[in-house]
């Protein structure tokens, strides 16, 4: 079960971050709508590590579809290289 409190409580904001911990994080409200997160800086951590793979991967996959070649062409290019580095 998640922490909701009103953005009002961090007032008292020791009580409000003696709430957070590993894995519960304590979601503050504004006009009764969600609006802040406070988390536990270990999550934090793992929450920017997540994103940063996440960014790495989308970059491999646009990599990926850039100056492809099909195994014909692959092959061509190889048999190019030895014969250069041969000569």
């Amino acid at each position: 079960m998640p922490t909701i409190m009103p953005v009002t409580d961090l007032r008292n904001y020791g009580e409000v971050l003696r709430k957070v911990a590993p894995g519960k994080p304590v979601f503050l409200t504004r006009n009764g709508r969600g609006r802040y997160a406070v988390v536990d800086i270990d999550d934090w951590d793992c929450i920017e590590a997540a994103r940063m793979l996440v960014d790495e991967l989308d970059r491999g996959r646009a990599s990926a579809t850039e100056d492809t070649r099909s195994l014909a062409e692959a092959r061509a290019h190889l048999a190019e290289m030895v014969t250069n580095a041969q000569a």
